[in-house]
């Protein structure tokens, strides 16, 4: 009997790959197909277009970057809605082609594909931050730039786009409809639409307002970054949190309910998202509150102050670069005045009202201290000839609460000429600083604290007087410098010192 020697044949060990591997692949994958989605790739083209369309002439070239953080915002959510359908849509592409059945051969479980759907939402809000970064950059290399960014308030336009593709997918495993996703779109802007109403309010002390994924304040005043109050860190912990935590419940709900990993990192997102809430929910702090009293009601113990030309400039410590614009203000307003004016040693002093919160747009107070200019935190376009006429009516009547009270006499021509007659579009500018935009008739005069009072006739001298040359005016100015600038002076006496027609109304107030 002969025996046939045969090798043992050789084991050969598959491996069942790497799932999570597979996981990533996917994930890479459905990022691909997302980023170039017809939806989406149109979302950022506006979102693009805005960010460039905006920035080029936003905040008059003087942006405040605790400001331009979060103007950031709000572009990202058309973005965000652009994913919501598109990763819903994809979610489902199994399902509308009748290829889920196929997949049951595949090692990658069905909760695994959730989760790779999930994480395919995190290049697009990559994306998303590199714009937001962009947009921020943009406006901090701006010469005239002051103040700090928030990297809290930065990241909340990048969250709202992963909360958002978060909720896509968590739609797609609730409802297995394709058109569930343009009503939940339909929803959302509705929400958004309410919570823009609820959270431009101004009302700080309304906690709830921070459940919304942006804030949006509705004040036109700039503050200094230390009395913002606003808890940005935490809610963009809490953003984080709360799409963690929804894309973790999709997993769930697509077959990862008996995978303990995917159970207590739920409960501990969700965890964190309640953590998140509760701490950005309290409030404007007290000391915060304080420091707004305080930079109100006595900001000369806040401020910094420099000299310059001789006049003196203090403002809070962010915008004290700004001294040597507001400097070139003065020096040019006072280069056309005569008598004692013209080297009239000036304090010019920021001041905001930060004590009714964000959203408050107060009136300040005109400032009874002699020769004392208020200046504010905006600065660029309009709040340029403001000041340059607030200057003005400064150095022809000695204080602002003059200046501004029942000034109804020919001063005003005066102070008018002086502060726009130095600019480079004294006609334009006479426009940007009254109230109706125009330069004929009577109207109010913007200025930092409360407003002047221009009649139809002394808008009528002012505009020949700038149509005219501004050094032959200025030496008609400063040789009758007395007589213009007398209280009670008439508008017809001041026109017939300058050589102008004088107006046949008489002076009133208004």
């Amino acid at each position: 009997m002969s025996a046939v020697m045969e090798a043992a044949p050789t084991v050969v060990r598959t491996e069942l790959g790497r799932p999570w591997r597979a996981v990533t692949d996917l994930a890479l994958f459905e990022a691909r197909r997302l980023l170039t989605r017809i939806p989406v790739l149109f979302a950022f083209l506006v979102n693009i277009g805005w960010i460039v369309w905006r920035t080029r002439d936003s905040y008059d070239g003087y942006p405040a970057l605790q400001d331009v953080d979060r103007a950031t915002q709000g572009a990202p959510v058309l973005v965000g809605l652009a994913v919501l359908l598109s990763v819903n849509h994809a979610v489902l592409r199994a399902k509308r082609r009748d290829t889920e059945r196929h997949f049951a051969v595949l090692v990658v479980q069905p909760w695994r594909r959730t989760a790779a759907h999930v994480l395919s939402v995190v290049p697009v809000a990559a994306v998303v931050a590199l714009c937001v970064a962009g947009q921020f950059t943009w406006e901090a290399l701006k010469p005239g730039a002051v103040g700090r960014g928030s990297v809290g308030e930065l990241l909340v336009g990048p969250l709202t786009v992963l909360l958002f593709g978060a909720a896509g997918v968590l739609i797609a495993r609730l409802v297995a409809s394709v058109a569930a996703a343009p009503l939940l779109i339909v929803f959302f802007l509705l929400f958004f639409l309410f919570a823009f109403s609820a959270s431009s309010g101004g009302n700080e002390e309304d906690g709830t307002r921070w459940l919304y994924p942006m804030i949006i304040e509705a004040g036109g005043n700039s503050f200094p970054s230390d009395l913002l109050g606003r808890p940005a860190v935490w809610h963009a912990l809490y953003l984080l949190a709360l799409a963690l935590t929804v894309g973790l419940l999709a997993v769930l709900l697509g077959g990862g309910r008996r995978i303990r990993t995917v159970q207590g990192a739920f409960v501990g997102m969700l965890a964190v998202t309640v953590l998140g809430a509760s701490a950005q929910m309290t409030g404007v702090p007290a000391a915060t509150t304080a420091a707004r009293e305080r930079a109100s009601a006595t900001p000369a113990k806040e401020q910094t102050c420099v000299e310059r030309d001789g006049s003196t400039y203090c403002a809070f410590p962010e915008w004290t670069p700004r001294a040597d614009t507001w400097a070139d203000t003065v020096k040019q307003v006072q280069s056309l005045t005569g008598g004692t004016a013209h080297d009239q040693k000036l304090l010019v002093r920021q001041r905001l009202e930060a004590r009714y919160g964000l959203g408050s747009d107060s009136t300040l107070e005109p400032s009874t201290t002699p020769y004392q200019v208020t200046v504010g935190t905006a600065w660029g376009g309009n709040r340029v000839p403001e000041f340059s006429v607030a200057v003005a009516g400064v150095l022809v009547t000695g204080d602002e609460k003059t200046a501004t009270g029942d000034l109804c006499d020919g001063r005003m021509v005066t102070i008018m000429w002086l502060g726009l007659a130095g600019r480079p579009d004294p006609i334009g500018d006479l426009a940007r600083a009254r109230l109706d935009d125009g330069v004929s008739g009577s109207s109010l005069v913007i200025s930092p604290t409360e407003p002047l009072y221009m009649t139809g006739g002394q808008t009528s001298v002012v505009r020949q007087l700038l149509d005219q040359p501004r050094q032959t005016v200025a030496a008609k100015v400063t040789s009758h410098w007395a007589e213009v600038t007398a209280p009670k002076v008439t508008t017809a006496e001041v026109a017939r010192l300058l050589g102008v027609e004088a107006p046949k109304e008489a002076d009133k107030c208004l």
